[in-house]
């Protein structure tokens, strides 16, 4: 097929800069250490940039070995590399002081699951080891606003959060047709692996304002409290179905802390079935004779939801 010379086209969406920058800061306190590490990405984005992608043109390019470089930079200097929301936003906003051309910085930082080991019965005072796979992640882009303002956008989660509880969880009453095999489950096992995202709404701002703004936020409590809640519910409730279990996890955050305008959960099932050993000498190993299970990897079932909040009613406790 040959090229139709008169087609227009035009550049309608770009960003670029570096991912998979891996950091470790340690911070030491005498002869007790803190280790945190994360990989972080940085995406630049402006009008100025569209010369380099439909004209061949570097004069506005900063060269992502340099963003690599500021990172490394930034992070030796920095006092809030541990609150990765605060310290994404502090490379966001750098960008946008030193490069007047940039429009935009998005920020996202993703911080592995260091904690101390325990030794003779005690904490280690600078050994560690990698607890699971969960992360803390972060997702900040700062913008441009109107002249003289910023704004800013902040997502912050847990990812694959891993959790399993042997009782306390059923699922009845569901849908019977035609398709249906799964009988009634007064009593199951419940796993699933939570990632869980939050978002904070701040409004557009000096950067002077913003940074007060920032300040106030109190990250680490946020998202210490966000598992906290998740582990708490998952374990407590009485569960009627990962739905019913979910929302409860997202509405008492919400209540919870004035920064957050929603919550979303994604839970998929990690499912264990009992193993039917009926055919070895009749061997009963079903519902309430169950203690032997198969997992399940897939297929599975997959729940999400976003739970935000309501300004039309009273307002929330906080």
């Amino acid at each position: 097929m040959s090229a139709n010379s008169e087609v227009k086209v035009y550049l309608d969406k770009q960003e670029y800069g570096k991912k998979g920058v891996r950091l470790l800061k340690v911070y030491r306190d005498g002869n007790v250490h803190y280790a945190e590490e994360m990989v972080v990405r940085v995406l630049l984005s402006g009008p100025a940039f569209t010369t380099s992608y439909t004209e061949a043109s570097n004069k506005a390019v900063v060269a992502t070995d340099s963003i690599k470089n500021t990172i490394y930079v930034k992070a030796k200097f920095s006092k809030v590399v541990g609150t990765i929301e605060l310290f994404a936003a502090e490379l966001g906003n750098h960008f946008l002081d030193q490069y007047s051309w940039v429009e935009a910085a998005n920020v996202s930082i993703q911080r592995l699951r260091w904690a101390r080991m325990i030794v003779d019965g005690k904490p280690h005072p600078h050994s560690f080891w990698r607890d699971g796979t969960e992360t803390r992640d972060t997702n900040v882009v700062v913008r441009r606003a109107c002249p003289g303002k910023r704004s800013c956008f902040i997502k912050s989660a847990i990812n694959d959060l891993l959790v399993m509880k042997t009782t306390g969880s059923s699922f009845e009453d569901f849908v019977t047709d035609e398709y249906r095999t799964l009988p009634d489950m007064k009593d199951r096992i419940m796993s699933t692996s939570i990632d869980c995202k939050w978002d904070f709404l701040l409004p557009s701002n000096t950067p002077e304002n913003l940074q007060i703004a920032l300040d106030q936020i109190p990250f680490d409590a946020i998202f210490d409290s966000v598992r906290q809640v998740t582990c708490d519910t998952f374990a407590k409730d009485e569960s009627a179905s990962v739905q019913a279990t979910l929302y409860l996890m997202a509405e008492q955050t919400i209540k919870n802390w004035k920064w957050v305008e929603k919550v979303s959960y994604a839970l998929p099932n990690k499912h264990y079935f009992p193993v039917d050993l009926s055919y070895f000498r009749g061997t009963k190993n079903l519902q309430e004779h169950a203690d032997v299970y198969q997992p399940i990897i897939d297929p599975a079932g997959y729940i999400t939801a976003v739970v935000a909040r309501s300004h039309a009613g009273p307002a929330s406790k906080i």
